[in-house]
């Protein structure tokens, strides 16, 4: 993160307008601005210096969430669930991390459709990303049995347990990240 405000110049697929949108305040309070297409991202909070113990905590968690589970696995997981969450920050850094362990571009391309293009994925990987999405919405209708029986055929016990962990850990990673301001391109790992 930088210490400099910084304007963010993204251009969606919407053309902007200048009328304020439903349910955004008409004050022109942070909510219209964005309602609005403008989007100023301010200086924030350093997370890991402000909270260095709840920082090392969820390093340590996110290290054991990750035992035993296939590194490939889990680089689907964390984009998907960075894609739901329309974490840019997260998602470059795992789409990055994928392409150095060797994930191919056609299959990074196909993670968002993954369900439209399961022959790119294995059972385990849709099942998998099946319960990503499920956890990660979990407000949009809970995680339904069949998603998770889906999982529970393909992965053991533990193996569920870690996934699941993991799945935790990406959703905290990607709301640290959108909360305090993170720049896309700029791993501060």
């Amino acid at each position: 993160m930088t210490n400099e405000a910084q304007v963010d110049g993204s251009q969606g697929n919407a053309p902007h307008s200048s009328a304020p949108q439903a349910g955004a305040p008409q004050d022109g309070g942070p909510r219209a601005d964005a309602a609005n297409g403008a989007s100023v991202r301010s200086q924030r909070v350093n997370f890991a210096k402000a909270a260095p113990k709840a920082f090392r905590a969820l390093i340590g968690f996110d290290a054991a969430a990750r035992e035993g589970l296939d590194p490939a696995l889990v680089e689907l997981v964390q984009i998907r669930s960075s894609q739901l969450n329309k974490c840019a920050y997260c998602l470059h850094m795992h789409t990055t991390d994928a392409r150095k362990a060797g994930e191919s571009e056609e299959r990074l391309h196909m993670v968002a459709v993954w369900e439209e293009a399961a022959h790119f994925f294995t059972p385990k990987e849709r099942a998998a990303l099946a319960l990503t999405e499920a956890v990660t919405l979990v407000a949009q209708g809970g995680v339904p049995d069949a998603v998770y029986e889906w999982a529970a055929a393909h992965f053991d016990e533990a193996e569920l347990a870690q996934l699941l962990a993991l799945i935790f850990t990406i959703n905290t990673w990607n709301r640290i990240a959108l909360a305090t301001g993170k720049v896309p391109g700029t791993d501060e790992r």
